[in-house]
């Protein structure tokens, strides 16, 4: 397994705002819209390309169009990243995987998965939280079993537990993060992290 910490300022400042507990949810909103940009350029870096033959206002040359990208958006605090990937990402097809986590355990339980075709597409994975590893385990785990080769999940922070855990069960797929924190508290949040994603991005508690 690969993991890999963006190393760029804007992504530094974009995750403090994202950290900032004064952020009210439509700038936690933008801030985590503007900072999936530097995720999916990173994990899309290698994206393979076909060349194709076009004409410019001067002359024939050569361009190069992209292969296909499928994107899963963990819910609910994967919708967060969901925005920037279809601005990108041309032609890009979109599932959904519904997993929640149980207080108590920190386990998953899902609820929902719904992907595209899979087949020969680079799969993105947009769970922005990776605390225990639990849910990011599951959503590839039904990703592969629903067909998919090559899987890059994007994060927004990490906790080593959760890279530990993923590099133990999914040591083919890359992660991109712009954050790896510190530890998990007793109750399997991420520290200092940002607190729970998907209440802060919709307003609720």
């Amino acid at each position: 397994m690969t993991f890999t910490t963006l190393d760029h300022p804007l992504a530094r400042h974009y995750l403090t705002v994202l950290r900032n507990q004064e952020t009210e949810p439509e700038e936690f909103r933008n801030a985590a819209r503007r900072l999936c940009y530097s995720l999916v350029m990173e994990a899309t870096r290698d994206l393979p390309t076909e060349e194709i033959d076009i004409r410019t206002p001067l002359e024939k040359t050569i361009g190069h169009r992209t292969s296909k990208v499928v994107a899963i958006a963990v819910l609910r605090a994967g919708l967060g990243l969901l925005d920037a990937v279809i601005d990108l990402i041309p032609h890009v097809k979109v599932g959904f995987a519904g997993v929640q986590r149980n207080e108590d355990t920190a386990e998953p339980i899902e609820y929902y998965f719904k992907p595209p075709d899979l087949a020969e597409a680079t799969v993105l994975i947009l769970e922005p939280m990776l605390a225990t590893g639990g849910s990011l385990a599951w959503a590839v785990d039904k990703a592969k079993e629903s067909g998919a080769q090559r899987i890059i999940c994007l994060c927004v922070v990490a906790a080593p537990e959760g890279v530990d855990h993923m590099r133990l069960h999914h040591p083919d797929v890359h992660i991109i993060a712009a954050g790896l924190d510190r530890d998990l508290s007793d109750r399997f949040y991420i520290q200092p992290g940002l607190g729970d994603m998907g209440d802060r991005l919709f307003g609720t508690t």
